[in-house]
């Protein structure tokens, strides 16, 4: 390993820990930003949870508020992955305009620690956020046919579906002119899984529609989590989920650096 890697891997820990600092500092963003995805499982599962559920495929008339609960899960994980995403776009506004970027500039850091510190942070934030919905899930009557193997290729997936989110919006928090701005621009991805195969098969909707939802990037994604978490078949949606995570990862990242070279702090 060379002396430049060295020096970048001790910067990007060390702006880890003030990002973990400044969560614990200030802990209600987190809880808010983890306490959506919940409120959402919670008002699917009781309020529609019984209708829906006896109209999935597979069902019939018996199915209930457990097997929408299960089809629905999948769908509230990226919910929650989103979130903290959108929680790093509003983090890295306030640095901005705060001029904490503008002094770390000027410091004798590796220039790409900042950003890699931001995202470290949000992955660890999301991993605690995705076992607490999956424990609220759990309480709820979740259960999963799945076993260790399949459990871990949904959390790597996860994982990486949070890098990839989470260098997006490091872009959108650099690219806003406030952080009220960079609150609201990542918006779409929260909204992104209702139009998806999360909450609802995508042979109910409207054509136009449909084809929208089966062919944007979190669609696939949902689909292999909810075969990795039932144990069935994952089959070509797992490629094209990777796929679609790593596109996404490498255009946020290269598009955030420029933006970090040469947008100045406000």
């Amino acid at each position: 390993m060379s002396a430049t890697t060295t020096y970048a891997a001790r910067d990007s820990l060390t702006m880890l820990r003030r990002n973990l600092l400044h969560i614990r500092r200030y802990p209600s963003v987190s809880v808010m930003l983890v306490a959506q995805p919940i409120l959402f499982l919670l008002l699917f599962v009781y309020v529609f949870g019984g209708t829906m559920g006896a109209g999935l495929p597979g069902t019939g008339a018996g199915g209930g508020r457990e097997d929408y609960l299960a089809f629905i899960t999948p769908g509230i994980l990226i919910m929650t992955v989103a979130s903290i995403a959108l929680g790093t776009a509003i983090a890295i506004a306030m640095d901005m305009t705060g001029g904490i970027i503008a002094r770390l500039r000027t410091m004798d850091i590796a220039r790409s620690s900042v950003l890699t510190g931001h995202v470290l942070g949000a992955v660890l934030r999301t991993s605690f956020a995705l076992v607490v919905v999956i424990g609220f899930a759990v309480l709820l009557g979740y259960r999963s046919d799945a076993g260790p193997a399949g459990w871990l290729g949904a959390l790597g997936l996860l994982l990486l579906l949070a890098v990839a989110l989470t260098w997006l919006t490091v872009g959108m928090g650099l690219a806003a002119d406030s952080v009220e701005t960079a609150s609201n621009t990542p918006m779409f991805l929260v909204v992104l899984p209702f139009v998806s195969s999360g909450f609802t098969p995508t042979d109910a909707m409207p054509w136009g529609l449909r084809h929208f939802a089966e062919h944007q990037p979190l669609t696939p994604v949902i689909d292999t989590l909810r075969a990795l978490t039932t144990g069935t078949e994952v089959g070509g949606d797992g490629w094209l989920a990777v796929g679609w995570c790593l596109v996404i990862a490498l255009v946020g990242y290269l598009w955030s650096r420029r933006l970090y070279t040469k947008v100045p702090a406000r």
